[in-house]
């Protein structure tokens, strides 16, 4: 296997680089690690975390929701609020989709 970088001598350091590409300022940057152990994505955090400063008005299951739990995830913060907005109980709802549920929610609560 060849350099990454330079494509010319042969890749006998971390992440398929050659000794001169590897140690050269900025290269090891512009490629991720191929180790199977590397760090990717949100840390594993298993711990007691803390209660997000505020609710969510968004409804499980929306884009918005999986949105605000990504942020959550990355700020290491509980994932749910106590008083996070639930499922409603409106019967127009059990047949709207997600999006049209989003939009009835929106409507009944003033927001």
């Amino acid at each position: 296997m060849v350099c990454r970088n330079c494509n010319r001598s042969p890749a006998n350091r971390p992440r398929g680089l050659c000794w001169s590409c590897y140690y050269r300022p900025g290269v090891r940057d512009r490629f991720p690690s191929t180790s199977k152990f590397a760090h990717r994505g949100v840390d594993d955090f298993n711990g007691k975390a803390a209660l997000a400063p505020a609710p969510t008005l968004a409804l499980p299951g929306t884009a918005d929701k999986v949105a605000v739990l990504e942020e959550r995830a990355r700020l290491r913060q509980a994932l749910w609020h106590p008083q996070d907005a639930l499922v409603p109980t409106d019967p127009r709802l059990a047949t709207a989709g997600p999006l049209a549920a989003s939009r009835l929610f929106r409507a009944a609560s003033g927001a």
